[in-house]
Formats: structure tokens, C-alpha cells, sequence
């Protein structure tokens, strides 16, 4: 894997109010410096692996929270991406989404997801969930070494 930054996430979702919510929810740890957000599909994919024959231009995120429901190329298709490639493959990667559709669920588990949340409609419990989202995979989960 490319050198990845410890205290950064990579925030996949097409929804600024979700955006906003679960900025504020992780603003308020120190673990996290830096949230990246891409909008849509095809931005994660350029993000996590370059553009136009570039590599990317920042280390890999520690993080990866996807939104499933996304224009351009849907989460599910950015999920195989990231594992089918040697680089990202390990990444680890949490479906936070509307669906509950299991379909959907076991999708994501038969491409290797970490995690795969259903949002809660309700803002604190939203909020919430978020933190302890964040803290899990930031802070108590262990990671391979790269050597």
C-alpha cells in the first residue's frame, strides 16, 4: 500500500447534510486532521487512484466511509475497485448508507466491506453513531505494518 496518513478519512457522500453531520461528529475528536470529501463516485476514484495515468496526489486515507447511493459510478462499484487493486485493497472501507435493502448488504460483505451501517434518521442518534464509527476505526482498530 502507498504511504498512508493515520489521521485521515476519506468521506464518499452525495449529501451535504450528511456531510456536515458526520464533520461535526469527528470535528470534535483530535485524532482526525483531515476529512476529505468526494461527492460522487467517480471523484472517490480519483481520489484513491489518480487521474488521467497520475498517481494521486495525497497519501491514502486511514478511513474510508462510503456512501453507497452516489451519482456517476455508485458506491458498490468504487468498493470492488478498492479491493480488485493491490494498493487499496486493504484499505479499510464502512458503508454508511439509507439501504437496507440485503441485497445491498450482502453485496458490500461478498467484496470484503469492514463494516456496513444503515444511517439512523434521527440527528442525534446520526451524530452519534458517527463518533463511534470514527473512534472504532481510527483509534481501537489494529492495522497490518507495511513491512
Amino acid at each position: 500500500m502507498e504511504f498512508m496518513d493515520p489521521t485521515h478519512i476519506l468521506l464518499v457522500e452525495d449529501d451535504p447534510n450528511d456531510v456536515e453531520l458526520i464533520q461535526i461528529a469527528l470535528d470534535s475528536y483530535n485524532f482526525v486532521n483531515k476529512i476529505d470529501v468526494a461527492a460522487d463516485g467517480e471523484q472517490a476514484v480519483h481520489y484513491l487512484f489518480g487521474r488521467n495515468g497520475q498517481p494521486p496526489t495525497q497519501p491514502l486515507p486511514r478511513l474510508v466511509l462510503l456512501d453507497l447511493k452516489l451519482p456517476k459510478i455508485d458506491g458498490i462499484q468504487v468498493l470492488e475497485m478498492i479491493r480488485s487493486n493491490p494498493l487499496t485493497r486493504n484499505l479499510v472501507v464502512v458503508v454508511m448508507t439509507s439501504s437496507a435493502e440485503n441485497r445491498d448488504l450482502k453485496a458490500c460483505y461478498d467484496l470484503g466491506v469492514n463494516s456496513y451501517i444503515v444511517k439512523p434518521l434521527d440527528f442525534q442518534q446520526f451524530v452519534e453513531m458517527s463518533r463511534q464509527v470514527g473512534f472504532y476505526w481510527m483509534m481501537l482498530n489494529q492495522l497490518p505494518s507495511n513491512n
